[in-house]
């Protein structure tokens, strides 16, 4: 079997923002799409973990584009497996216009769960180590943006604090990992948006469930020309709440 997948997105009209961009929280659940879709031909898909009780979880996503679907488009997702080490799998994503030109790429760090601990897999192991059957060339397979960064908060401001519900769980029972994206582009005004996303990473620190309040810390990062946040759940006056992810958004000038 190939060990790299392409994933066909047309983008709808309720798919795109105001200046007829796609979402980027829609970009992202086609890239999870992608990713899932390609997991679950090789028998690595969370149909099939969940016999087992196992499941992927997301770890880190860093999207970088030049320009953005718009509406009507079509375009392409090809995605392939960068890497695998013991607790974490990296997979890489780039995404095409319908003459084949890249558009952007994303990379991400994936983790496997057990559903009863939920602590991580040791993924050499599982299944007796077919997951690195699928792991590319990397001389042909080339991401050319960079890996995840760092965060270091010192000085930020609580902007916002909301409740989750319904809408926002996903099947793994936690806050969808698209959602707090969304939540946190809510953050920004319309003026922002203006020229587009030119690059959105996330990394995400621990579950929270329905229910929980969302409180987000922002601050501005000179040096990478952008705005990191911080999203704690269940911040009080005594305590300053677990930090489930924290972001970086930079905006095209």
């Amino acid at each position: 079997m190939e060990k790299i997948d392409s994933h066909a997105i047309f983008v709808e009209p309720f798919h795109v923002d105001f200046t007829g961009r796609i979402f980027m929280g829609v970009l992202g659940n086609h890239l999870l799409n992608a990713a899932g879709n390609h997991s679950q031909r090789r028998g690595w898909g969370i149909g099939a973990l969940n016999e087992t009780s196992h499941t992927w979880v997301l770890s880190r996503l860093s999207i970088e584009m030049t320009r953005m679907p718009r509406q009507f488009q079509h375009c392409t997702v090809r995605t392939w497996v960068e890497s695998v080490m013991r607790l974490f799998t990296n997979r890489n994503f780039a995404i095409l216009d319908s003459d084949g030109q890249p558009m952007g790429y994303a990379r991400s760090v994936w983790a496997m769960i057990d559903l009863g601990t939920r602590l991580p897999c040791d993924l050499l192991s599982l299944y007796d180590g077919d997951i690195l059957n699928y792991v590319v060339d990397q001389e042909d397979n080339v991401c050319p943006i960079e890996g995840h960064g760092r965060f270091r908060f010192r000085d930020a401001r609580l902007v916002r604090t909301i409740d989750t519900y319904y809408s926002d769980v996903d099947i793994n029972g936690h806050i969808n990992s698209i959602k707090y994206i969304e939540h946190i582009l809510d953050l920004f005004g319309k003026e922002n948006f203006e020229h587009g996303i030119r690059r959105f990473e996330i990394a995400y620190k621990a579950e929270s469930h329905m229910g929980d309040r969302l409180s987000f810390f922002v601050q501005d990062n000179a040096d990478a020309g952008g705005t990191d946040v911080e999203i704690r759940k269940n911040v009080t006056d005594a305590n300053p709440g677990d930090v489930v992810c924290q972001a970086r958004v930079i905006f095209n000038k």
